[in-house]
């Protein structure tokens, strides 16, 4: 059984599409394909159940089904995270129960929309904690362009000092560098130390990993490259993990556009004979044939490039 979260967990844990068939339902053999796939490219964990897993558009059955499905298939190979944003608390902790019964390391929640301000906030995470109990680790998901709602240093600080099972922030407030930066000051001084895995699509995981970020928890359909830039980092060759990030940024930034992303990250994983179909659940976008030559000509140049590179 691979081990739970805690404040110094760090490395890759990929954000996993889930993968459906051509007509919308939950394909079980290619998800059986994918986590393989990204556990032989050396991924420390898996987070399921994301906003681009597209848990909003599965029903309370499917993400049972789907998670149960993954946890079996990692069999404790790497640790997994499971998003259990929820509207009711009743029924994030029935879900909770459930997926950490199954072998999940811990949960991601994000915040609730509506929350305006610092206390809001802070009461909400109480809430949820409180209602999760002290032995399931959690990660607060921190992405305010999604959400709506925003977390000040102070927030996060009290919710860390105040709560044990606060064990990772996934960091993806843009522009968030100063944030990051905040946080680990503030552990310099004496407050309990939080493990902080980087979102938005690793556009600027170097720069975070520069900051103190302990690594990346994003869904690049290139698992390998993220996996070596973030060894390379806690070597000390930060130089030579740029060098290597800065040939796929051109793939990176393509597949982190709003809108259209996940229907490239899923286009690529099938190209890579990961999984059978690319379809996005409706409502969800379709590539064209111009979209389908974009991507022809930007992983050939990064193949060209990754043969120069050696």
């Amino acid at each position: 059984m691979a081990s739970a979260l805690n404040a110094n967990t760090s490395g890759v844990y990929i954000i996993s599409v889930t993968p459906f068939t051509d007509d919308g339902r939950l394909d079980l053999p290619s998800t059986d394909r994918l986590v393989d796939f990204y556990i032989d490219k050396g991924v420390s964990g898996l987070t399921i159940l994301g906003i681009m897993g597209e848990a909003p558009k599965l029903s309370m059955d499917e993400s049972k089904q789907f998670t149960q499905h993954v946890l079996k298939r990692v069999a404790g190979r790497v640790p997994v995270v499971v998003g259990a944003s929820a509207a009711g608390l009743d029924n994030m902790k029935r879900f909770t129960g459930d997926v950490m019964a199954a072998g999940a390391a811990g949960v991601m929640v994000a915040p609730n929309a509506g929350l305006k301000t610092d206390e809001q906030v802070i009461r909400y995470y109480s809430s949820v904690f409180q209602t999760l109990g002290a032995d399931v680790p959690v990660v607060y998901q921190d992405y305010p362009q999604v959400t709506g709602v925003s977390a000040s240093v102070a927030t996060l600080s009290h919710l860390i000092n105040e709560f044990p099972q606060f064990v990772m922030l996934k960091h993806e407030e843009f522009p968030g560098l100063s944030k990051l930066s905040a946080i680990r000051e503030r552990e310099k001084k004496g407050q309990r130390r939080v493990s902080i895995l980087c979102g938005n699509g690793a556009i600027h995981l170097c720069q975070e990993m520069r900051r103190g970020a302990d690594g990346a928890m994003s869904g690049f359909s290139f698992p390998e490259v993220l996996v070596q830039v973030v060894e390379l980092f806690h070597k000390g060759q930060a130089d030579k993990a740029e060098d290597l990030y800065d040939i796929y940024l051109p793939l990176l930034r393509h597949e982190y556009q709003p809108g259209v992303g996940l229907a490239v990250r899923k286009e690529i994983l099938r190209r890579r004979g990961v999984i059978a179909s690319s379809q996005v659940r409706a409502p969800g976008p379709k590539l064209s044939a111009t979209d389908h030559a974009d991507l022809d000509s930007l992983l050939a140049r990064a193949e060209r490039k990754m043969k120069a590179w050696g």
